[in-house]
């Protein structure tokens, strides 16, 4: 025979059994979305993480590549770090590219990495559009959210809205796969208009574009 005590906490085990799974259905909705494949990327890589490299170290290595001290370049970096945060690679280039309303785009240079160290890659990329002239311009690239160097070797496709010129730099964006990479160019010769088209990056020089 149950006890009156027994017998009136017998009758509260309902409620808090509600109250119980309640509280573990808020912990969960907590807890879970964190623990979720590309949770932690998609909020990007936070100040200071050993495997990333902060804004000073970038526009460092780029004053020394471009040949001079430019506040354009610093601003462009600062924008780029505002909007992606801190990238875990960048590539030092040069390129050259071309066109007359359909155009391509040829490149080389080194990736940089915390963990991977130094490699040569390739790029090459069409481009259609409202787009007129030629250029060829030393490049550095950042590389946001890079799971290992062969994540790298395909394409990207332009970002919307990531357009950005200061100082005689310019920004634009390509992503793949929650992989970002962000061109910043200066260099000489001029290309007018908006384009659209993709980056395609390959470990060895090819003249296919495609």
């Amino acid at each position: 025979m149950l006890s009156a005590s027994s017998a009136s906490s017998a009758r509260q085990s309902p409620g808090m059994s509600r109250r119980r799974a309640l509280a573990a259905l808020l912990l969960a909705a907590t807890v879970l979305p964190a623990a979720l494949p590309g949770a932690a990327a998609a909020q990007g890589r936070r100040p200071g993480d050993p495997g990333t490299f902060q804004p000073q170290e970038i526009i460092d290595s780029g004053h020394q590549f471009f040949g001079s001290v430019s506040r354009g370049l610093a601003l462009t970096v600062q924008e780029a770090t505002r909007r992606w945060g801190e990238p875990n690679g960048y590539i030092l280039g040069q390129e050259a590219s071309g066109a007359i309303i359909g155009g391509v785009r040829y490149g080389e240079g080194t990736l940089f990495t915390r963990n991977a160290g130094q490699r040569k890659v390739y790029w090459q990329g069409p481009s259609l559009g409202f787009d007129v002239g030629g250029d060829g311009a030393r490049s550095m690239m950042l590389v946001y959210n890079l799971p290992r160097v062969n994540a790298l070797y395909r394409r990207f496709v332009g970002m919307d809205g990531s357009a950005y010129v200061v100082g005689g730099f310019g920004m634009s964006a390509v992503t793949a796969d929650n992989i970002v990479v962000v061109p910043i160019r200066a260099g000489v010769g001029a290309r007018f208009g908006i384009n659209i088209g993709y980056l395609k990056f390959t470990d060895a020089p090819t003249w296919n574009p495609f």
